[in-house]
């Protein structure tokens, strides 16, 4: 194995052995590794606070050539991580590589997040990262999106006749169950579906952050998610999606739901990039895992058995907040 190592790269890849372990020993459980012969690796964040609390998931592939002559590439893996404020903590982790060039930097990197986290929870409102008009990022550098082919979604806003839904729940309010789908893997990306019944936006953020609270689906790529939830009393849906990173995703995951008529349910597809571009194949994957646990939990029919009036939903007896 290590005759098959370039020699220029000797010296760089003996650093990135030491910072690797030197991190590991620092965050214990929090650091990860995906696949040491990549050199992919991630680690989880959080702010250190019970209220709110915030975290990340900084995804981190390091080059033959670092520290020595390139930075390390990055995704931070963030429901709550939108537009300027992705492109502020963006632009604080190049900064500091700039100033740094040479140096092993993951370290200072980890410890930059975690103060962006602190200054987030301590200047931020509840909810505020649901509601959020979602941003989109194209982390894997699929091909373009016509503006044509994307479902035209309203985002959900946030006003007084709503807002005490998103309000934090209460200490003993039940985590809604998750079920998680089998998984469908295509040139080495890897899609997986989640699957909660939700009522309220707030139970969407409870389901949220115990997915992030697992290491692997917290290291996606991208958590593309959509939920519907149904108002009887005003005969309309809560309704909103996000891409993650994964342009127009979000939109069509949410249109599916629409279009298979099911209600009260987030469903979240996490999606590991494995390097190869798969073009408009990611939609089909991402909407077929999301139909097959949707079929799976009975929320819909499947294909052989799809009634003629349309797609049914699954009445769910939900547990009252004490």
């Amino acid at each position: 194995m290590d005759d098959l190592i370039n020699p220029e790269y000797e010296g760089d890849l003996q650093s990135q052995i030491e910072e690797v372990e030197a991190l590991s020993a620092i965050y214990g459980d929090e650091w990860c590794v995906i696949d040491e012969a990549s050199r992919i690796f991630c680690i989880k964040i959080s702010n250190k606070m019970e209220e709110p609390k915030l975290t990340a998931c900084l995804q981190i592939i390091l080059p033959p050539d670092y520290p020595r002559a390139s930075p390390p590439i990055y995704q931070i893996n963030a429901a709550w991580l939108r537009g300027a404020e992705r492109t502020k903590l963006a632009n604080s982790l190049e900064d500091l590589y700039a100033e740094h060039a040479g140096e092993s930097i993951l370290y200072m990197w980890v410890e930059k997040v975690r103060e962006f986290l602190v200054e987030k929870s301590q200047g931020s409102e509840a909810g505020d990262y649901i509601v959020a008009q979602p941003e989109k990022v194209n982390v894997t550098a699929e091909e373009d999106v016509d503006d044509d082919d994307v479902p035209d979604v309203t985002s959900l806003k946030l006003n007084a006749d709503n807002a005490h839904l998103f309000m934090d729940p209460a200490e003993d309010e039940e985590v809604p169950p998750v079920k998680h789908g089998t998984s469908i893997t295509d040139r080495r990306s890897t899609f997986q579906p989640h699957l909660a019944p939700v009522v309220t936006p707030r139970q969407v953020k409870m389901v949220l952050e115990k997915l992030y609270d697992n290491k692997k689906i917290a290291s996606a790529t991208h958590n593309i998610y959509a939920y519907r939830i149904y108002c009887e009393d005003k005969n309309s849906f809560l309704q909103d999606c996000e891409d993650d990173g994964e342009t127009a995703a979000g939109g069509r995951l949410l249109h599916l739901l629409q279009i298979l008529d099911v209600r009260d349910v987030l469903v979240v597809v996490s999606r590991w990039y494995g390097g190869i571009l798969l073009g408009p194949d990611r939609f089909k994957h991402i909407n077929n895992c999301a139909r097959n646990i949707l079929v799976d939990e009975g929320y819909t029919a499947s294909t052989d058995e799809a009634p003629k009036s349309g797609g049914r939903t699954k009445k769910l007896k939900s547990k009252k907040a004490k």
